[in-house]
């Protein structure tokens, strides 16, 4: 399998577009959503072409290729409007060897893990705006960064993974960083 992984949208159609574009160009077979998908939050400024109508659009065509999990800005008119399950804190997918966790990170985050992860799987999250790939008790930990609202002086990013190597990207198709997932 080929994921392309995005958090931190924020209603952003410029950078959903940019999400969906690149879904397509490299040929992934789902989009895994770290959550805060439509609205911007109270504490966040309005991204680039915040327009959350054309982001339902964009990802409700790809429905099919969605797996999501509820951010803290993401809310049950939300899930009223797009056409994929986005209500759930986390989402465990199966790898031949591993497992994949996702999060928004709000209620799971590298200090709170999951029940029952092992050394091995890998943990995706976003809600911090700021890429982290790094190893933590077996544990490989993974952030995409903001797609929308970038912190710390970070580029617009997201990620792909395939197979072992989690490779995240910038907006204008730069890899910025490619991080191997060891199964040793």
């Amino acid at each position: 399998m080929k994921y392309l992984i995005a958090s931190d949208i924020h209603g952003s159609a410029y950078y959903a577009k940019k999400v969906t574009d690149a879904f397509k160009e490299y040929e992934c077979d789902y989009l895994l959503l770290l959550g805060d998908i439509l609205y911007h939050g109270p504490r966040n400024p309005l991204p680039k072409d915040y327009n959350p109508k054309i982001v339902i659009e964009l990802l409700n065509e790809m429905k099919d290729k969605i797996i999501a999990c509820r951010g803290n800005c993401d809310s049950e008119v939300d899930q009223m409007v797009l056409q994929f399950p986005i209500t759930n804190t986390s989402q465990t997918l199966i790898e031949e060897d591993y497992r994949i966790f996702l999060s928004h990170g709000h209620v799971y985050h590298p200090d709170h893990l999951p029940e029952g992860i092992r050394p091995g799987d890998v943990f995706m999250f976003g809600h911090i705006h700021i890429p982290v790939m790094e190893e933590k008790t077996g544990v490989h930990i993974i952030n995409p960064g903001s797609v929308s609202l970038p912190k710390e002086n970070n580029p617009h990013t997201f990620g792909v993974l395939e197979h072992d190597t989690f490779s995240l990207i910038d907006v204008e198709g730069n890899v910025i960083k490619d991080y191997f997932i060891n199964r040793d």
